[in-house]
């Protein structure tokens, strides 16, 4: 089976060129960690939210769906950034509804840089932070790898 994969990312990252994303998928590192190391995988769309409050969340997973796309991840810049994506929850929720396609949030490991910032600001203490970043939330030597 091929996993076809759309990516958005945190407008504030718009010319990032991906490759901690790439890369993660390659190795199967953070929210890429769901998918089997045999399964195909191959990036059909890869753009920005568009910016606050998330313009292109509307429109384009219906272009990455034309692509073939069956999930979606929101990239990891949208939990590491500062602040981090206030409106990420609701994007996951719109996209399933909308389109109902599975939408997973993160993309990359959160790099340690990222880790100990939010830390110690308490940025991701409650609850539902918790579970937004797990996917992304590897151990410390993973962690530096993506610095």
């Amino acid at each position: 089976m091929k996993t076809k994969v759309g990516i958005i990312i945190c407008d504030r990252y718009k010319s990032c060129a991906g490759g901690k994303c790439f890369r993660s998928m390659q190795e199967r590192e953070g929210a890429f960690s769901i998918y089997p190391k045999d399964e195909d995988l191959e990036i059909v769309g890869f753009t920005s939210c568009g910016g606050c409050p998330g313009g292109n969340i509307e429109y384009t997973p219906e272009e990455m769906i034309k692509n073939g796309a069956n999930v979606i991840h929101l990239a990891t810049g949208m939990v590491v950034g500062y602040p981090p994506c206030t409106r990420i929850d609701h994007f996951k929720r719109f996209i399933t509804e909308k389109y109902g396609i599975k939408v997973v949030v993160g993309t990359h490991p959160i790099p340690e840089k990222y880790y100990k910032t939010h830390k110690e600001l308490g940025t991701w203490d409650s609850p539902k932070w918790q579970e937004l970043i797990a996917p992304t939330l590897p151990d410390q030597k993973t962690r530096l790898k993506y610095d």
